[in-house]
C-alpha cells in the first residue's frame, strides 16, 4: 500500500486536499470516484513529517474528549465531518490535544472511516468509543450517535465531578487535622514539658504518654515519612499483581460503605453504557465485551466477563447479571422487565437514573456524617494534648498551696 496525495471537487463543489492510501495509482482514483468526487489531480504523496509540537505522550483528557465530541455533534448537523474536524481542531488551545485532533482529522482526509483514524490515536479514543463511532457511520445515523455519546460523556463527567467534589472537602481536612496535631506534637508539647524537667514528683500517665509520643516524632518523623512513602510504593507496585489486586478489590467490596459506593458507581456505569449501546444498535454481546475493559474493579470486571460467556452461550443478560451476584437487585430487575417488554434500552436507562440517584444521595449523606466525625476526632485529640500540658500545671499548684 501507497500514499497518494490528491486534491478533488466534491459535490458541493469545494476544493478538497489530502491523502489516500491504495495500492495503486488507479485504485486511489477509483476511490476518490466512489466518494462522488471530481478528481482534478493525484500524485504519489511525500513521506509523513512527524509532528514537531507532538508529545510522545499525548492524549485527549476526559474533559477534552468530552467537549471534542459535543463540539463534534454540534457542527456535524451544519456541516460535512472534514470540516468540522478541521474547525474543532483549529480552535483547540492544547497543543497535545489539537495534534491529537490534527492527526485524526489527516486520516478522514486520507479516505480513511472516522473510527479508523480515531484508531491511530487509542490513547485518547477507547474501544467502546470507536466501536459506537463505528456503529453510526456503518448505519448513516453518525450525528446521532455523537449526541448520544457527549450525553454519556457529560453525564459520566458529570457523577466523577461530584464525587471529587463530596472528597475534596473531608481529605482536605483531614490533612489540615493531622498537621494541627503533629505540629502541636513536634514543636509545642517539647517545649511545655521542659518546664516540668526538675518537677520533684510524678507527672500524670496522660503526660508521660503525650511526652513519649512527642519524643518518638520528633526523633523519628523523617523515618516515619520514609516509611510511609515505601509503604505507599509497595503497595502500588503489589496492586499491578492480580493475585493481589483481586483480594484487595474483593475487600473493598466487603467494607460497609465504600463497598456499596463502589458497587452502585460501577453497575450505574454499566446501565447507562450498555443504554447508549443498544440504542445505537450495537450488538449486546459487543458492547458487554468492550464495557468490561472499563471496568477497573477486579471482582466485578470478573463477574462481567462471567456474565459475557453467559450470553455467548445463549442466556439472558438478566440471568446472567443475577447469576454474578455482584449487582444491585434492582438492576436486574429492570434488565429483566426490559427484556420481556422488549425495552432493554428504556429500562437500562432508568436504572442508570436511579442507581445515579442513589449514588448521589449516599455519597451526600456518608459525607455530611464524615465532616462532624473528623472534627470530632481532630478535637479530642487536641483536647487531649491540652489536657497532658495542663494536668501537670494543676498538680505543681496544689503542691506549692501545700
Amino acid at each position: 500500500m501507497a500514499d497518494f496525495a490528491y486534491r478533488v471537487i466534491d459535490a458541493a463543489g469545494r476544493e478538497r486536499e489530502g491523502r489516500i492510501s491504495a495500492a495503486s495509482d488507479a485504485q486511489a482514483r477509483a476511490a476518490l470516484i466512489r466518494k462522488s468526487f471530481h478528481i482534478v489531480a493525484v500524485s504519489p504523496a511525500p513521506p509523513r513529517k512527524p509532528l514537531l509540537s507532538r508529545d510522545a505522550t499525548a492524549r485527549l483528557s476526559p474533559k477534552q474528549l468530552t467537549l471534542f465530541t459535543r463540539q463534534m455533534s454540534s457542527l456535524m448537523s451544519v456541516s460535512p465531518l472534514e470540516e468540522a474536524l478541521r474547525t474543532i481542531s483549529r480552535q483547540t488551545e492544547k497543543a497535545n490535544a489539537r495534534a491529537v485532533l490534527i492527526n485524526v482529522h489527516g486520516g478522514v482526509m486520507e479516505g480513511q472511516s472516522l473510527a479508523e483514524a480515531m484508531a491511530r490515536e487509542p490513547r485518547s479514543f477507547p474501544p467502546l468509543y470507536r466501536a459506537m463511532i463505528s456503529a453510526g457511520e456503518s448505519s448513516g445515523s453518525l450525528p446521532v450517535i455523537t449526541e448520544r455519546l457527549a450525553m454519556l460523556l457529560e453525564q459520566q463527567a458529570e457523577v466523577r465531578g461530584k464525587l471529587i467534589s463530596a472528597l475534596a472537602y473531608p481529605i482536605i481536612l483531614t490533612l489540615v487535622a493531622l498537621g494541627v496535631v503533629a505540629g502541636l506534637m513536634i514543636s509545642v508539647v517539647p517545649r511545655v514539658v521542659e518546664q516540668f524537667d526538675n518537677a520533684q514528683t510524678q507527672l500524670p500517665l496522660i503526660t508521660r504518654i503525650v511526652i513519649g509520643i512527642s519524643a518518638f516524632l520528633a526523633d523519628w518523623w523523617w523515618a516515619i515519612l520514609a516509611a510511609m512513602l515505601l509503604a505507599g510504593v509497595a503497595f502500588w507496585r503489589a496492586m499491578k499483581v492480580p493475585p493481589f489486586k483481586y483480594r484487595v478489590d474483593t475487600l473493598l467490596l466487603k467494607l460497609p460503605f465504600i463497598g456499596r459506593l463502589i458497587r452502585d458507581m460501577n453497575a450505574a456505569r454499566l446501565a447507562r453504557t450498555l443504554a447508549t449501546m443498544v440504542q445505537s444498535r450495537l450488538p449486546l454481546l459487543e458492547g458487554m465485551k468492550l464495557t468490561t475493559r472499563t471496568v477497573r474493579n477486579s471482582v466485578l470486571r470478573e463477574a462481567l466477563e462471567q456474565a459475557v460467556e453467559a450470553i455467548r452461550s445463549g442466556g439472558s443478560l438478566s440471568a446472567a447479571l443475577r447469576n454474578a451476584g455482584t449487582f444491585p437487585p434492582l438492576l436486574v430487575y429492570l434488565v429483566a422487565s426490559g427484556e420481556s417488554a422488549g425495552q432493554l434500552d428504556i429500562m437500562l436507562e432508568r436504572a442508570a437514573d436511579y442507581l445515579e440517584r442513589e449514588f448521589r444521595n449516599f455519597t451526600t449523606t456518608a459525607m455530611a456524617l464524615l465532616e462532624p466525625a473528623i472534627i470530632v476526632v481532630m478535637g479530642g485529640a487536641v483536647a487531649l494534648i491540652i489536657l497532658s500540658i495542663l494536668l501537670p500545671i494543676l498538680q505543681l499548684q496544689n503542691l506549692t498551696g501545700l
